[in-house]
């Protein structure tokens, strides 16, 4: 009896062995996550800790997704993760480039609950009110959904050429928003998407004819920085935004708004809450449902705002399929992001410098450390 038990035991201790072989070497284990990114997690991050270390330290791979110069995690309003290169710190403001789109979407929306602005109406834009001028046709709400039908290039080789970098830097620097209304129409308004930083500038001159009638250029500044700070910065707790202006006295809303990482990340929260703020309704819920709402013509997009949702057109910039359908982002220039994913309760900041070539490895690396967290 003890012979045939033996020989029914034995074959079975052999067979881990057996099936190491068969699939050859085993594979190592995971290097250790760093000091730096373990030290960077609060305590009940609610994802595994040594995966979300490892996830931090993909995103501070220079080699992989260019560099990475501030990383914050919020969950359930509370941040679990923060890291910041050397030479950058939690008082650092950082430029948003095409994030501050984000922050003029809701200047817009805060215009339109006064009775300033009107959606679904002509654009205000004094030089296209004069008969026969097709552009008298666009809509403030085309403008928001970048269908407004207008000539533009926003990149373009080299890259100096691009009607983004004329209008910014070049040509029309002094005065962005003569520049971009001066642009004929290519498209019929509403019949096509186009992303375009000149679409931004004309909806930040809007506000600023909206809120005076003075064409002092300090005069503009002054109410326009006055109405964000009062409106929006100071309820949102975002004490470290600063607005730039260019000649003419109008924001530059399409990229040079300045924060901290922690204040973009607030906006995140901002927008993830619909626009409340420790239960006070700072912009009508209806106006960020709306940012949050696909545009007719890319699912991608809502108004200055990216959806989570296949593009018409051209590479995914976010996570579809792999993340929440209801997770949005604001997106900059050499990889600025502010991610908000309402299902998991999250907000993700990332701020720092990727080329073009390196946005699809930064891109799936966001998108790993967001998918270490569950759906709530």
């Amino acid at each position: 009896m003890l012979t045939r038990c033996l020989s029914l035991i034995l074959p079975l201790l052999a067979l881990p062995t057996l099936l190491g072989c068969s699939g050859g070497p085993a594979s190592p284990p995971p290097a250790p996550p760093s000091r730096e990114s373990l030290d960077a997690i609060a305590e009940n991050p609610g994802a595994a800790r040594e995966q979300l270390a490892r996830a931090i330290d993909r995103v501070f791979d220079t080699e992989r997704v260019g560099e990475t110069r501030a990383l914050i995690v919020r969950r359930g309003g509370r941040i679990v993760a923060e890291r910041y290169a050397e030479g950058f710190d939690k008082d650092t403001r950082f430029v948003g480039w095409s994030m501050s789109k984000c922050v003029t979407g809701i200047m817009i929306g805060l215009l339109v609950s006064d009775g300033r602005l009107r959606l679904n109406e002509s654009a205000p834009v004094p030089a296209w009110q004069r008969s026969g001028d097709p552009r008298g046709e666009i809509t403030l709400k085309q403008l928001l959904q970048m269908r407004s039908g207008l000539r533009h290039a926003e990149l373009a080789d080299p890259p100096h050429t691009s009607h983004t970098a004329q209008m910014l830097f070049l040509s029309g620097r002094d005065d962005m928003a003569a520049h971009a209304e001066a642009q004929p129409l290519e498209a019929e308004p509403g019949s096509t998407f186009k992303y375009s930083s000149a679409t931004t500038i004309i909806l930040s001159d809007l506000a600023g004819h909206a809120l005076t009638s003075s064409t002092d250029p300090e005069r503009r500044r002054k109410l326009v920085s006055d109405y964000l700070r009062t409106r929006l910065f100071e309820p949102a707790g975002m004490d470290s935004m600063v607005p730039e202006f260019d000649a003419a006295g109008t924001l530059i809303g399409s990229g040079t708004i300045h924060a901290s990482a922690r204040d973009w990340g607030k906006l995140g929260e901002f927008l993830r809450h619909k626009g409340s703020v420790r239960g006070a309704q700072v912009v009508p819920r209806r106006w960020i449902e709306f940012m949050r709402t696909p545009s007719p013509r890319n699912p991608g997009y809502g108004a200055q705002l990216w959806l989570n949702r296949p593009q018409t057109e051209g590479p995914q910039v976010l996570f579809p399929g792999k993340a929440p359908e209801d997770l949005f982002a604001c997106m900059g220039f050499l990889g600025q992001y502010v991610i908000g994913s309402p299902r998991q309760k999250l907000v993700v900041v990332r701020v720092g410098h990727t080329q073009i070539e390196e946005f699809p490895a930064l891109r799936d690396t966001l998108g790993d450390l967001i998918a270490l967290y569950p759906e709530s």
